[in-house]
């Protein structure tokens, strides 16, 4: 496993929490990241194997280190200096956000997330019939919910919410595929139920294969362009044809989407900022070779047609742009490091660096390269020349 940042000997005394932390922070390989977008963003030598997710945290899964200590232990040995106390109060001695850098070549899978309620009620059902939290048909990892948002650095896109059934339905009359007929005349209907599980179920394969068939032959169609694409990555998958129900988004740099409960989605390509709870709870709907629990999918997914949840930042004079997306746990901040920034004290930070050089309090960053700021740090200056990405509690504490 690529790691990047300090690569120190652990230390028998845990590093105070009275001043910004440099990270060692851990690249996962997943086979849908680049062998070189991470590598030529932070001007780093590639490995020869995809560089998917830079995890930047306390995610009990692989937390990032300071001076070799996790920073999980860090958190459960003071969590009133790391976390403070409004932080810590509302969600118990740990950082209550996952920080990530990803990047995309192909598919990830279509998936959703649970509500808090959905995730506690799943968790406490697996522990008390004895699955194996680490066994590959384990569902819920955790009992909390997973809301996540992306912020692009290039041009990102992916898959997002259910669209209008009725477009659906002009959508694959134009694949003209007449065995599609039942699925179009329940998507007039509304019914995007009864066709997403459909789509899934294993009883219409044959039909699956004429819709990727169909899908391969529309090279002059636009419109399909990105749901082709998936074909040729995925054949074979239930989830390239559940694929047509959603909304394909593409995101500029600096454009953020939100991802709530129950909103099935996947990312498609491209570099993006990643905020999300400190949770693992995924339910898969296809274009993977991992567990699909199809019952338990089918009580969590929302099928309210909606539009792409953008966040807009908020932007002030001194190049700070502000994501705040409807949940307590995290909210993100782009600075332009070209002026100086004052972070205030009381709330667990992270900033990563992703383009030039930041400079936090004493520690120099280069791209890749990110540091914890303890809550216990009254205030600390972000400055350089570039752009560093921050993230923290939701407004609750700010």
């Amino acid at each position: 496993m690529t790691t990047i940042g300090a690569n120190a000997v652990p230390q028998p005394h845990l590093p105070p929490a009275t001043a910004p932390l440099r990270l060692t922070t851990a690249v996962r390989p997943y086979d849908w990241g680049s062998v070189t977008a991470l590598p030529e963003l932070f001007g780093t030598e590639p490995t020869g194997r995809p560089q998917a997710e830079l995890w930047m945290g306390a995610h009990p899964g692989d937390p990032s280190t300071v001076d070799g200590t996790p920073l999980t232990e860090l958190i459960a040995h003071d969590p009133g200096a790391t976390l403070g106390g409004p932080t810590a109060g509302r969600f118990g001695p740990a950082l209550p956000y996952l920080l990530k850098i990803l990047a995309i070549e192909r598919p990830l899978s279509l998936q959703v997330h649970p509500t808090t309620a959905q995730a506690r009620a799943g968790f406490a059902d697996e522990n008390a019939r004895g699955i194996p939290i680490d066994a590959p048909v384990r569902t819920y990892k955790d009992a909390s919910h997973k809301p996540e948002m992306v912020c692009a650095l290039t041009p990102f896109h992916g898959l997002c919410g259910f669209r209008d059934p009725a477009d659906t339905a002009g959508l694959l009359d134009r694949l003209a595929v007449p065995d599609l007929r039942p699925w179009t005349a329940l998507l007039r209907a509304g019914d995007l139920r009864a066709v997403f599980g459909q789509m899934l179920d294993g009883a219409h394969r044959p039909l699956r294969a004429q819709v990727e068939q169909a899908l391969l032959a529309r090279d002059g169609d636009p419109e399909l362009a990105a749901y082709r694409d998936i074909a040729r990555a995925c054949p074979g998958d239930p989830g390239v044809t559940a694929a047509l129900l959603l909304h394909h988004v593409s995101l500029r740099p600096g454009q953020a989407l939100y991802l709530g409960a129950g909103v099935p989605h996947a990312y498609l390509g491209g570099i993006g900022v990643e905020i999300m709870a400190n949770s693992d709870n995924v339910l898969r709907c296809g274009l993977t070779t991992k567990h699909v629990d199809v019952p338990e999918l089918m009580r969590v997914v929302d099928f309210t047609p909606a539009p792409p949840h953008l966040i807009r930042p908020e932007e002030d004079a001194r190049g700070e742009h502000r994501y705040r997306p409807p949940v307590p746990e995290f909210a993100l901040t782009r600075y332009d490091l070209d002026t100086p920034h004052s972070l205030a004290g009381g709330a667990p930070r992270i900033v990563v660096c992703v383009d030039g050089e930041a400079r936090l309090g004493d520690l120099a960053l280069r791209p890749g390269e990110s540091a914890f700021v303890p809550a216990a740090v009254s205030s600390v200056r972000l400055s350089g020349k570039g752009t560093a990405y921050g993230a923290s509690p939701g407004a609750f504490t700010m």
